[in-house]
């Protein structure tokens, strides 16, 4: 009997070997870039936990550090998405979710920009500084583009409270929201050199570890903002420069909640009459003192009063009864045939006078950009308004006291407000109309804003809603008095004028624009290191 070889096999086909395993550690970055969008959500309104803003992006520092640029989009976009789906929720109320999850999306993919730009950077020496400064580019790209820019969600926004808040008065909401980075990027880098050290074995002593300069300028990264931000701190003030003024914000309620609430357009501005009348007759009681000035919400009369003497009638009663002038929210027809979103001061004796249109309109909402092509995906588009914008800042003199008007939407853009203060405001006024969003976050997230905006000005600052939150917010960002939500109410309280302006009102845009420059200066020093690496290789 004679042996037989064992088969083999064909040279062309490899022997099988071991199955591959998938590493499931590569899915650790997608997993902390989206944790990282969750955290940062969570310190936004009604929530109030300005410290998780930090922690949210030393996870997403961790996750992109080292990247490559295709790595560092893809997990901006996870970031991105996680921190915008559920922020901007509200949008989607009584539309349906095309519209939110749309928006959500497109902010997103703007946001990832900053994903690929912070992977770039995060090889140079300072790194958290270089990728601190390309997120603050991001977000003025967001504020700016597309359809005149989306602010909403900026980092410094979040920060209504806390430690870093008196930064806004040095340089504005860029400068706060570049604190917080900046403070959650050095704890990503302390963590990830203090990791390599122990991994080497060179980090067995604490003081070998100290000595290391990666670590110091990582823990300078850190601290730096929260001492800045303690140190500013005791600069804050809420006195009077130019004595008070007794204000009255109305809240009149609507008939209903959602967009159709503005079919009852009358019963509106009725409401806001009757509450008026209540305190006028407190006035008359004694019950209350006379308020210097009273402020509507916007949207209080979308009954034009030029055109309807009946709404005007009953504005002219209202003042008239209160005996003082009321700052009007009205939807008007312009003289040129155009639709305004405007401001009317109402004086007792004299009737309507000044005017503020507001300027920057809301898109998809106060006018529809492309409606044609928009159309095609809903129909909900024939609902948005075709308003034209005003043109320039007005503050209202109201009996001695110059009332700096923001619109809604607009305290969302850093130079509208400030327009406002440089126009000489001693007090801001924020009228709102957030009944269309009903119980949302979107009231909250907007109060929050104004409270940075406070401090970011040194103003108290009024916010006026047609169903609430309205609320008096000192200079230092803190709430003095609020209403409820779907209930008609008014406030009272004597309000400081201020004169002074912050250092951040003065600096305008340069503060921003710095920053910018930063960002841009890190990516072009990664682009030439990378140019110099490959010079090399080859």
């Amino acid at each position: 009997m004679t042996a037989t070889a064992p088969p083999v096999a064909p040279p062309d086909e490899p022997a099988p070997g071991p199955a591959r395993r998938f590493d499931l550690r590569r899915l650790a970055p997608v997993g902390l870039s989206a944790l990282a969008g969750l955290l940062l959500y969570a310190t936004f309104p009604p929530r109030e936990l300005p410290w998780l803003a930090p922690v949210a992006f030393g996870l997403f520092g961790v996750a992109v550090h080292g990247r490559r640029l295709r790595a560092g989009f893809g997990l901006g976009l996870v970031f991105g998405l996680a921190y915008l789906v559920p922020l901007l929720s509200w949008t989607g109320v009584d539309v349906g979710p095309l519209p939110w999850l749309a928006l959500a999306v497109a902010e997103a993919l703007v946001l990832s920009l900053a994903g690929m730009g912070i992977a770039y950077v995060s090889r140079l020496p300072l790194w958290p500084l270089w990728a601190s400064a390309v997120w603050i580019a991001d977000e003025a790209l967001r504020a700016r583009f597309p359809f005149g820019g989306f602010p909403w969600g900026k980092v410094a926004f979040g920060q209504p409270s806390g430690v870093f808040l008196p930064l806004a008065s040095l340089g504005g909401t860029p400068l706060l929201g570049f604190a917080v980075v900046l403070c959650g990027f050095g704890l990503a880098a302390l963590a990830l050199r203090l990791n390599a050290l122990r991994r080497s074995g060179d980090g067995d002593g604490a003081v070998r570890m100290l000595r290391d300069r990666t670590v110091v300028a990582a823990a300078v990264c850190t601290v730096a903002p929260v001492i800045a931000g303690a140190v500013v701190m005791p600069f804050m003030s809420n006195a009077a420069q130019a004595g008070t003024a007794r204000v009255a914000l109305i809240q009149g309620n609507v008939p209903r909640m959602g967009l159709d609430f503005n079919s009852q357009r009358r019963a509106v501005l009725d409401y806001h009459v009757r509450e008026t009348m209540k305190l006028a007759a407190k006035i008359k009681s004694g019950a209350v003192k006379r308020p210097d000035l009273v402020l509507w919400p916007e949207n209080s009369s979308d009954i034009d009063p030029y055109v309807n003497q009946d709404a005007y009638d009953e504005i002219q009663q209202a003042t008239e009864a209160v005996g003082a002038p009321i700052s009007v929210g009205a939807v008007v027809t312009a003289k040129d045939g155009s639709t305004r979103n405007r401001l009317i001061l109402w004086d007792p004796r004299t009737g309507p006078g000044a005017t503020y249109d507001k300027r920057h309109l809301q898109p998809f909402g106060e006018y529809m950009p492309y409606r044609g092509f928009f159309r095609i995906f809903s129909k909900d588009v024939d609902r948005a308004g075709d308003f034209v914008p005003g043109k320039k800042a007005v503050a209202f003199d109201m009996a001695g006291t110059s009332i700096g008007n923001v619109t809604c939407y607009e305290a969302a853009f850093d130079d509208v407000v400030r327009d406002q203060v440089r126009e000489g405001a001693q007090i801001l006024s924020v009228p709102s109309n957030n009944a269309t969003f009903e119980r949302s976050q979107m009231t909250y997230q907007q109060l929050a804003m104004d409270r940075v905006r406070a401090v970011e000005h040194g103003r108290a600052v009024m916010v006026p809603v047609t169903s609430g939150i309205s609320a008096v917010i000192r200079p230092d960002g803190s709430v003095a008095q609020h209403t409820g939500m779907f209930e008609a109410d008014t406030l009272i309280a004597d309000v400081p004028k201020r004169t002074s302006q912050t250092l951040a009102t003065r600096a305008g845009v340069w503060p921003e624009a710095l920053l910018v420059a930063i960002g841009v200066g890190g990516l072009a020093w990664a682009v030439t290191r990378s140019r110099r690496g490959r010079r090399t290789a080859g």
